[in-house]
C-alpha cells in the first residue's frame, strides 16, 4: 500500500495519507481540515504553488472569474466532476480577479481554463466551459 502526499487546502501543509484513506475522512495533521473537501475549494496563491508542485495525486484548477458568465455556468459542472472523482482527482479553483500574477504565471489568456498538475508539472490544459462529463474525461486523462 503506497502513501500519497497531499496538500492541505486550507493550510497548505502536507500530510501522508494512505490509499484506503483516500477520500475517505483524511484530515490534515496541522489543522484537522478534510484533505478531500465535498465542496470544490478557492485556493489561493500558495496553496496552488504547493499543491500543484507535491501532491501525488492528479490536481485540476479552475482559474475562473466572478464576472465571467461561462465561469458561473461551468461551476455546478465542475463540483459534480469533482464530487465524481473525489479520492482519485483533487478540484481547486482559482480566482484570477483575486490572484492576477498568479493567472500570469500560469499564462492563463482566457477564461475559464483549467489546468491538470501531476506530480509537480502542467499535464494539460482546456480552454472554455465543459460539462462534468468532459470534465472527468480531461482530469483522468494521463
Amino acid at each position: 500500500m503506497a502513501d500519497h502526499e497531499i496538500t492541505c487546502l486550507s493550510c497548505a501543509q502536507a500530510s501522508r495519507v494512505p490509499d484506503d484513506k483516500l477520500g475517505s475522512g483524511a484530515k490534515c495533521g496541522t489543522c484537522g481540515a478534510s484533505l478531500f473537501p465535498t465542496k470544490v475549494i478557492d485556493v489561493d496563491a500558495e496553496v496552488l504553488t504547493k499543491a500543484s508542485r507535491t501532491d501525488t495525486l492528479p490536481l485540476v484548477v479552475d482559474f475562473w472569474a466572478p464576472w465571467c458568465g461561462p465561469c458561473r455556468s461551468m461551476a455546478p459542472e465542475f463540483a459534480k466532476a469533482a464530487s465524481a472523482l473525489r479520492g482519485k482527482v483533487r478540484f481547486v479553483k482559482l480566482n484570477t480577479e483575486e490572484n492576477p500574477k498568479v493567472g500570469q504565471r500560469h499564462n492563463i489568456r482566457s477564461i475559464p481554463t483549467m489546468v491538470r498538475f501531476a506530480r509537480g508539472r502542467e499535464r494539460g490544459r482546456t480552454t472554455g466551459a465543459l460539462r462534468a462529463p468532459q470534465i472527468q474525461s480531461f482530469a483522468t486523462t494521463r
